[in-house]
């Protein structure tokens, strides 16, 4: 114990930490690229490169250049799941069907900003339509 000491087990715990969210970010960066739509396959492509080549350049310039629509993809993300799974729900309980409680839960979820309006409106036929 005495060749390594205390600060030296400390260092060490906080390299390797900061490994780690290393690749948790790499994960999200290269998950963003190929999850979003507004880039086509030579801009993946591109991205993935410079990641790969350069990784603290490339992912830097990445959450530069593309960061603020990093949120609003995963958000968007979020919501389709959500909306999924309310549908699945809704169709799960379609022996008996209460069509006031889930157009009520439907204007709630677009009230709160938790689905669009055309996913309301879509939400809201199938609905009606059982």
């Amino acid at each position: 114990m005495d060749d390594y000491p205390f600060l030296e087990i400390f260092w060490t715990m906080f390299v390797f930490f900061l490994w780690i969210i290393w690749l948790i970010i790499l994960f999200r960066i290269f998950a963003d690229i190929f999850r979003s739509h507004d880039l086509g396959g030579w801009g993946k492509a591109g991205w993935t490169l410079l990641v790969i080549v350069l990784p603290f350049l490339g992912v830097f310039v990445y959450i530069l250049a593309r960061g603020s629509g990093m949120a609003e993809r995963e958000l968007e993300r979020e919501r389709r799941i959500a909306l999924k799974t309310y549908t699945r729900h809704l169709a799960a309980e379609s022996a008996s069907p209460n069509h006031a409680d889930a157009l009520a839960t439907l204007a709630d979820l677009k009230n709160h900003h938790e689905i669009t309006e055309e996913e309301y409106q879509r939400a809201k036929e199938q609905v009606l339509a059982t």
